[in-house]
């Protein structure tokens, strides 16, 4: 089990998600699943002290919603 954070976007509007899953591929069938037709990005730098995780569990938790401003 992996835990990523992917950034979702549409226009202006973008937050983060914290996904945990069976590989980063899955992670982001999840997002997509949740989130349909938004732009999805893994966010960098991916932390390697909770990237490998041992819970079984999979799904996504929103951890940070900001508003960019259109420039």
């Amino acid at each position: 089990m992996v835990r990523i954070t992917v950034e979702v976007g549409r226009g202006a509007i973008r937050y983060r998600v914290a996904v945990q899953a069976e590989s980063i591929r899955r992670a982001l069938e999840i997002v997509e699943g949740m989130n349909p037709g938004r732009e999805l990005k893994v966010a960098f730098p991916i932390d390697p002290e909770s990237f490998f995780v041992e819970e079984p569990a999979a799904g996504a938790v929103p951890i940070e919603r900001e508003k960019q401003s259109a420039a």
